[in-house]
């Protein structure tokens, strides 16, 4: 099977690539009980499943090839190797270290609640863009005050006696472009929760089965976790497509394509 869907899979990883936008994630993985990572990119139309046994630039560019479109990510370093303005941090990921800084004392505290208030009232806004109560238009325009309020916290933040709360804000500042990608480039979401839903079936396979035992294995996992996640993406059926892959490969067919044809696009409305 994992031979049958390999032609498919290339595919997928190739057209991945390509595309305008992608959340990334990773999450430890065992390969005969030595520490490797499961790594993932969501697309809007395909997933695809890297396992490696690095979490390092090297590991991040197997997965992403010449990507060149939006990189949604957390704060992990080896994101750095794309530009800032070509990414965008995971808001999620920044309220947690917003509620952290909440429960500290005196200023570190105040800040932090003040973060986690611009924070709200920047979700407020967003979930209103997304149930068409505002425009986009409008969304900018509302962002140029949280903007400028947030950069001002950030600086205040950076000159701030707990070291945590000064490490954050300065990293935030260097990165500030990458907080706003979602609010100017349709498709892009302000946090990394497409990436962390895919991996979660993983994670509990990785709980169930302990990894992986060969490297035979690690292409079988992530070949099959690809054809599973892209596919229930399309709406297609799993079974089906493991079937038509199995025949051709024995019959010396071209495997199916896991990239979405003219015929899969007509089906599955497109998401606003």
């Amino acid at each position: 099977m994992s031979q049958a869907v390999a032609p498919s899979v290339v595919e997928a990883e190739a057209f991945a690539q390509r595309q305008k936008a992608a959340n990334v994630d990773e999450t430890g993985w065992y390969v005969k009980h030595h520490r490797a990572w499961l790594w993932v990119a969501v697309t809007m139309w395909v997933t695809v499943f890297k396992i490696h046994a690095r979490r390092n630039t090297a590991a991040a560019l197997a997965l992403l090839g010449q990507f060149r479109g939006i990189l949604s990510s957390d704060r992990w370093k080896v994101y750095l190797a794309w530009v800032v303005e070509k990414r965008q941090l995971c808001w999620a990921h920044l309220i947690r270290d917003f509620r952290r800084f909440a429960e500290m004392d005196g200023r570190a505290a105040e800040i932090g609640e003040e973060f986690l208030d611009e924070a709200k009232l920047l979700f407020d806004f967003w979930y209103r863009v997304r149930d068409g109560t505002l425009s986009r238009s409008g969304f900018r325009c509302e962002m140029v005050q949280i903007r400028r309020r947030l950069r001002h916290l950030l600086m205040e933040g950076a000159q701030c006696r707990d070291k945590p709360v000064r490490a954050t804000c300065r990293e935030l500042l260097k990165l500030f472009p990458a907080l706003w990608t979602f609010a100017y480039v349709k498709g892009v979401e302000p946090t990394n929760n497409a990436a962390e839903r895919a991996i979660r079936p993983a994670v509990i396979w990785r709980k169930v089965c302990f990894g992986t035992q060969s490297q035979e294995g690690c292409r079988f996992a992530e070949r099959i976790m690809t054809v599973v996640a892209t596919l229930k993406q399309q709406r297609r059926n799993v079974a089906d497509f493991v079937i038509q892959a199995c025949e051709a490969a024995l019959h010396g067919y071209k495997a199916p394509s896991l990239p979405p044809t003219d015929a899969v696009l007509r089906a599955v409305r497109i998401p606003a």
